[in-house]
């Protein structure tokens, strides 16, 4: 079979895609300044805005958003008539957690077992260069034929939500008639997927205090309310004892059509340790599409290196909950917000401090533009059709999008399978479908421009 010249193209471009990624995961953009400096954060929204002038982007700015942070916007005009379509992408990453876990540096691109390691290679600055690779293709064989905009967050991984409220300002910015949001991934390596929902999100903070300070475990201990203990408490509150989520006022019994995840697979993804169960009832898809789940992702307390025998006076956690579509988010934060206040034992003062909130999202799948990803994705993929799926993950960005742009479609793709390990130690892209997610995006900007009669 004869190559197509897209997928040539695209080929040739990988060593410089390597060599622009590895510049890119070398900036610490953590958009959290208590842990990286700002300006790791700003020298890539620079890289990002150079980027975007070396491919004849006009109007580059950086935006400076409500949360402090900075949006990379640009405008590459296409021919008379043509459809305008939004490709999306955030260079701001998740923190490397463990650096000793890594094994190699998380902001060295490390190629390794055929995949490119590093914090944000696939979550998501190896989206930013997909969406490059796909119009250097498309002008190295004829041209863009779509009007081209380009927003790249400086905050997604926060929630903070400061691009919404950017777009919310100025909504005649990122008007679009189709938005390619390149932030999800594949069901798995080779099987080309869109995503049709995405889990929204609540964050909040809660802080216990029992005690005017510290007090000695031995002289007090086994009467006096220990904050932590109350915390512990607390927090077990939050699930059943099959795991499943259990915040009060909360439906947890949604199910899931469409796709499903077999649970060996599942487990084979998730790195389950062996004898360990899966939490929650339901099917795998169920749990990690069609419900709500709670994660307690952070805690301050003393570390064990230094404990002292003392009662702790505070303790203060940090509290995800991922909201599945059909529910409000807002609704979640409230009723997440009273379980909390309810639930602590002992009479603990309890405050509660809101601090990311983002509502859940479901594509229409059977949009036209949909069809034009399906025909591409055929082509990239030889032997392969489309699929959809849904994703636990949140992108609250799609839903204000979509208030403000009600007739756009919106398509999520990306490069976030499982085997990507997003979030965690050892993220790694694979160059492959990296190559191959390049071309779906070429050709799809291609055959949506040909059904609108561009």
């Amino acid at each position: 079979m004869t190559a197509h010249p897209i997928s040539e193209t695209v080929a040739s471009l990988m060593p410089r895609a390597k060599a622009e990624l590895a510049e890119l995961v070398a900036f610490q953009s953590v958009a959290d300044p208590a842990q990286f400096p700002k300006s790791e954060c700003e020298a890539a929204a620079n890289w990002v805005a150079d980027a975007l002038r070396a491919e004849d982007f006009q109007d580059v700015a950086l935006l400076d958003t409500p949360d402090g942070t900075q949006s990379v916007y640009g405008f590459l005009p296409g021919p008379a008539g043509a459809p305008t379509v939004l490709l999306y992408a955030h260079y701001d990453v998740q923190p490397p957690l463990d650096e000793s876990a890594w094994l190699s540096p998380p902001f060295e691109l490390t190629e390794r077992d055929g995949r490119w390691f590093g914090r944000g290679a696939a979550d998501c600055k190896g989206g930013f260069i997909m969406h490059l690779l796909a119009l250097r293709a498309l002008k190295a064989n004829g041209g863009v034929p779509v009007s081209v905009k380009v927003i790249a967050e400086g905050s997604e991984e926060q929630g903070t939500g400061g691009l919404e409220r950017y777009a919310e300002a100025h909504p005649d910015l990122l008007a679009a008639d189709t938005i390619v949001i390149g932030d999800t991934g594949n069901f798995r390596v080779g099987l080309p997927t869109v995503t049709a929902t995405l889990r929204g999100m609540t964050m909040l903070r809660v802080t216990l205090d029992t005690l005017e300070g510290n007090l000695h475990s031995g002289q007090f201990g086994g009467a006096a309310p220990d904050a932590l203990a109350a915390m512990i408490h607390l927090l077990a509150s939050l699930r059943a004892e099959d795991g499943t989520t259990t915040v009060d006022g909360l439906v947890t019994d949604a199910d899931w059509e469409g796709l499903q995840y077999p649970e060996a697979e599942f487990r084979t993804d998730a790195k389950v340790l062996d004898g360990v169960e899966l939490i929650g009832t339901g099917t795998v898809a169920d749990r990690i599409w069609a419900r709500p789940a709670v994660t307690v992702i952070g805690i301050d307390c003393p570390p064990v290196v230094g404990a002292t025998p003392s009662l702790q006076a505070t303790a203060r956690a940090q509290v995800s909950l991922r909201v599945p579509p059909g529910q409000d988010a807002a609704e979640a934060t409230k009723l997440l917000t009273a379980h909390l206040k309810a639930h602590a034992p002992w009479g603990a003062r309890v405050a509660v401090e809101q601090v990311g909130q983002g509502q859940p999202f479901r594509a229409d799948i059977s949009s036209p533009a949909y069809t034009s990803m399906a025909q591409a994705m055929e082509t990239a993929y030889p032997g392969e059709k489309m699929q959809s799926s849904g994703m636990g993950g949140s992108i609250p960005l799609c839903n204000t999008l979509a208030t403000l742009y009600p007739e756009a479609e919106i398509l999520l793709i990306g490069l976030s399978e499982p085997e990507a390990q997003i979030h965690a130690v050892n993220e790694s892209v694979s160059p492959e479908e990296l190559e191959r997610l390049s071309v779906a995006e070429a050709l799809f900007l291609r055959n949506y421009a040909e059904s609108k009669g561009a």
